[in-house]
């Protein structure tokens, strides 16, 4: 009774001992409390809840996404890193909507033998990396963490929108993330695989989402990456987009990818170089193609409507003979 009065008398122990009140069942027991109390206190209308096999929380409300990722990280023990969903989560990625009730996958050394249970999905591999620490968590780099994913996904819609997102707002490049998939298992990787094939660098990935929005208008571009030339031949310009009956350009080039002063100064210089030879210009934001593609279509058909009834600029696809 001494040890039960160690714990009972002094709650704050338990404080002290878990992390975001989830607390492993050996700690409790060697805070001085039996495993049939820990089993009590967690039947149904008891004041605690069992997440895992040897974890428990120490409330019985339903757990947070923080309290379920330390459970996880508490049930599969040292080494163990968060990667997948909850890691590009964690790189503040904006996923489609995430799976419900959250998974947690984890990655451990390939010695260690272990299961999954419950919301967790243990993967056993010989290419352990290094974690990265953001707010406590261990997690795996976002490269690996957003192949990790993609492997798993079959819908080749949800895969081409998480790799865009990775690339865009998590800055990895297409080529890294093709030669992490090289690294590891191949299965789930044909998707993946096909569609960064398609995508050189940052640049081709949004103009892949402006293409596949551009088929909704009425009117689509005639051309992309067609150079033009002004009335003396001399180069004009080589818009994302082109439509030649009316001159129009559409431009995915914004400050998104400009990670350098001397990309923003060329961009200035081409659109000072289109407005001296009357092309009219659409720039878009490469995150408004997935959070506002109707605003997006709206923009580019006004612009269609007002080019048709100007006098169309002294440009061409070819240079003057």
């Amino acid at each position: 009774m001494k040890q039960r009065g160690r714990w009972a008398a002094h709650p704050e122990m338990l404080a002290q001992h878990s992390t975001h009140q989830v607390i492993r069942a050996m700690t409790l027991e060697s805070l001085g409390m039996s495993s049939r109390v820990i089993y009590r206190r967690c039947l149904p209308g008891g004041p605690w809840r069992r997440l895992l096999p040897g974890v428990i929380l120490l409330h019985n409300n339903d757990p947070t996404p923080d309290q379920l990722v330390h459970a996880a990280l508490l049930y599969a023990g040292e080494s163990a890193i968060v990667t997948a969903e909850e890691a590009c989560l964690r790189y503040g990625l904006r996923l489609p909507t995430p799976e419900s009730p959250r998974q947690i996958h984890l990655l451990v050394p390939h010695r260690k033998k272990l299961n999954s249970s419950e919301f967790v999905t243990i993967e056993r591999t010989r290419h352990l990396p290094a974690p990265w620490l953001r707010a406590g968590v261990p997690l795996a780099p976002l490269v690996r963490a957003t192949t990790d994913l993609v492997r798993r996904t079959r819908d080749s819609e949800t895969v081409s929108r998480v790799l865009i997102e990775a690339i865009q707002r998590g800055r990895c490049s297409p080529q890294a993330l093709a030669e992490e998939l090289d690294r590891g298992t191949k299965r789930g990787t044909a998707i993946p695989r096909r569609l960064l094939a398609e995508w050189s660098d940052v640049r081709s990935v949004a103009e892949a989402e402006a293409q596949k929005l551009s088929k909704s208008l009425p009117n689509p571009p005639t051309h992309q990456n067609t150079v033009l030339y002004d009335h003396a031949g001399q180069y004009a310009g080589q818009p994302d987009f082109w439509w030649d009956e009316v001159g129009l350009a559409w431009e995915i080039d914004s400050v998104e990818f400009h990670f350098r002063s001397a990309d923003y100064a060329r961009t200035l210089h081409r659109n000072t170089r289109y407005a001296a030879l009357g092309i009219a210009v659409v720039q878009t934001l490469p995150s408004r193609l997935r959070t506002e593609p109707k605003a997006v279509l709206n923009e580019l058909s006004d612009a269609y409507r007002a080019a048709e009834v100007r006098p169309r600029p002294p440009v061409s696809l070819r240079p003057a003979g």
